[in-house]
């Protein structure tokens, strides 16, 4: 089943139990992870928990439990939810006061749910999905994964609209990254990535892609490329932990290639899906 936690407390999701002044509410002030748990094991979670730690300290968030804290409850909630293939949703932020910019004397708020994972569908998967170009209107400091993402929230509104699954959102002229994913292309038997900075998420599904490229001996290169490099690739795809690795067939109605998803996104979700099964 589906289950919350509040602050020490296990709840029900329709449970009212975030106070007014909860800084997370009032000023996005705070840091989150989504996990994925296969088969009751939580995939990468010391990965996601290091970039939890990151995220918390640039935002000068100072934690009052440690990763292994951590671990040990979202084990313990995935075990109460009886759920065996699901999402962990855990969030940090500053606590509850009364409203005002300064940092507040007060115990950090500590949120999380389990809920059953959300699947990509499988004609999905298999024909692959289709996105757009999208300016990225985010502030300087995206490698924080921060409560604040309404201008991802707006650019992927607008690729629902168009009638797509993502939006590809691009900075000076370069391809940065997806609202909710990270994004490559495949030219001439190598994949390219944008390279990391803070104008990018670090992707916990990305370093698993780099793993798996390496193992198919796929050369795996971190390049700055544009809009037009992208449509004119071999093949494109997304990641990202929900998503896992999700083949492009279509960006602002031009076909990838012949529009079918590649045999090298193919092969490497098949390598993706080994490196899940070491890990159980």
């Amino acid at each position: 089943m589906s289950i919350g936690y509040f602050n020490g407390e296990y709840i029900q999701l329709d449970q009212p139990v975030v106070p007014i002044d909860e800084r997370g509410h009032q000023f996005g002030d705070g840091v989150y992870e989504v996990i994925r748990v296969y088969n009751g094991k939580p995939f990468m979670l010391d990965e996601h928990l290091q970039r939890l730690i990151t995220s918390a300290g640039a935002i000068k968030l100072q934690m009052e439990k440690s990763p292994d804290e951590f671990k040990a409850l979202i084990l313990e909630a995935v075990q109460k939810s009886n759920l065996l293939d699901c999402d962990v949703y855990l969030q940090i932020t500053r606590g509850i006061a009364v409203r005002k910019h300064l940092f507040p004397q007060a115990p950090l708020s500590v949120s999380m749910t389990v809920r059953p994972a959300r699947m990509i569908e499988k004609p999905l998967r298999e024909n692959g999905v289709t996105a757009i170009f999208h300016a990225d209107e985010r502030w300087a400091n995206c490698y924080i994964k921060s409560l604040n993402l309404l201008p991802n929230i707006l650019a992927k509104q607008t690729a629902h609209e168009r009638g797509c699954f993502e939006a590809i959102l691009v900075k000076d002229g370069y391809v940065t990254e997806g609202t909710s994913s990270n994004v490559y292309m495949i030219k001439d038997g190598a994949v390219y990535t944008t390279p990391l900075s803070k104008q990018i998420l670090s992707g916990i599904t990305r370093m698993a892609v780099e793993k798996v490229t390496h193992s198919l001996g796929i050369p795996f290169i971190e390049k700055m490329f544009t809009p037009d490099d992208l449509l004119a690739a071999n093949e494109v795809f997304i990641t990202s932990t929900s998503s896992e690795i999700l083949p492009i067939v279509k960006v602002d109605d031009k076909d990838i290639n012949d529009g079918k998803p590649g045999d090298l996104t193919l092969r490497m979700y098949q390598e993706f899906q080994k490196l899940i099964g070491e890990k159980k």
